[in-house]
């Protein structure tokens, strides 16, 4: 799982996660990207699933980038626990998304393998998700 090697602080404040990505919303090294559409709390393990569904339909051919990491601790209290008595313990890691972020990048597959790979890992994450092109691929050209 990802995770952050090191932390200053071991438990965070919730925090809110609003407005639209200022940052990481234009596809950088792939020529297909997955993009997300609305805000939301990524867990460790819905990335790797989303990763593994990927290079498993891809069959390992060209490559993948993961451009989000879970770097926000999210803490839990064992289940029937009485209020009080502080803050729960360490539970997982979040990435925290806002729509418009290019979560997974592609490359070095035909288009339709890189849709249907998208659309297998979307199915495990919990924001509605749009497929991209890179503006200057030849793919984009021909589909239009």
């Amino acid at each position: 799982m990802l995770q952050p090697k090191r932390l200053k602080y071991r438990r965070q404040q919730k925090g809110r996660n609003k407005g639209i990505a200022n940052r990481g919303f234009t596809i950088a090294f792939g020529t297909f990207g997955l993009k997300s559409l609305e805000n939301a709390r990524i867990t460790d393990r819905q990335i790797e699933a989303a990763r593994v569904a990927m290079t498993r339909h891809m069959k390992r051919e060209g490559n993948v980038w993961i451009r989000i990491f879970p770097d926000r601790p999210v803490t839990a209290k064992p289940a029937e626990v009485r209020m009080g008595k502080g803050k729960g313990t360490l539970d997982h890691y979040v990435a925290m998304v806002k729509p418009g972020t290019i979560m997974f990048e592609m490359e070095g597959v035909p288009y339709n393998i890189a849709v249907e790979a998208f659309h297998l890992a979307a199915q495990k994450l919990p924001v509605a998700t749009k497929m991209i092109i890179r503006p200057t691929a030849p793919e984009a050209i021909n589909i239009q």
